[in-house]
């Protein structure tokens, strides 16, 4: 984002091996953390541009994107964008000024996912499971946990009190996780990613 103007202004000119300038091209989409919509267009002036916020999960195919059309893209545009985006997992729309917000959620989230997976195993070591055990015991719990509140489209709070029973193992264990702030970490971080993609549009 710090040298796009600079970038934009080389590929507009500049010539690819189709023999095309991107300044010619009908569509551009946009990956650029923190770069609004308005310096793209004057980037790319007249042109359809796309702003797309991808995660790293697109690369096997379990991604989501996040897309905010600009001023000059039509209906066709955007469906094309989604069709191609939807190869790599799942596709919203949003205007643009919730695009920071999706970059604080799921843009720097599988970051906070991997810290987590990595943490449960760590536990499980600490508990006394061997590493590699307790990796693959981590991963499927939320690689299921993900699956099972997608399929069934319940609340995430509905799960958590079907597998807490009174008196039990994990509502201890969930005494333990509010106790050391574990909500309100995670909300920060994703606050924290906020703030810093607005940063980088400012």
């Amino acid at each position: 984002p710090q040298v796009f103007e600079a970038v934009a202004a080389e590929l507009v000119m500049g010539r690819g091996d189709n023999g095309h300038s991107l300044g010619t091209l009908p569509m551009v989409i946009s990956i650029l953390a923190g770069v609004p919509l308005e310096r793209l267009e004057n980037a790319f002036p007249s042109q359809s541009v796309i702003r797309a916020m991808p995660n790293t999960p697109a690369t096997v195919g379990a991604g989501i994107t996040a897309l905010a059309a600009g001023k000059w893209v039509s209906p066709d545009q955007m469906e094309r964008a989604k069709t191609i985006f939807r190869a790599v997992g799942e596709v919203v729309e949003i205007p643009e000024h919730l695009m920071d917000a999706v970059t604080g959620l799921s843009g720097s989230g599988p970051a906070y996912v991997a810290i987590l997976i990595e943490a449960l195993a760590d536990g499980g070591v600490a508990a006394g499971l061997p590493r590699a055990i307790a990796l693959q015991l981590a991963q499927y719990t939320v690689l299921g946990t993900a699956q099972l509140l997608q399929e069934t489209q319940i609340h995430p709070a509905q799960l958590k009190d079907q597998v807490t029973s009174p008196g039990g193992t994990t509502i201890a264990a969930i005494a333990k996780l509010e106790k050391a702030g574990f909500r309100s970490a995670l909300i920060e971080a994703v606050l924290g990613s906020y703030q810093r993609s607005r940063e980088l549009g400012s």
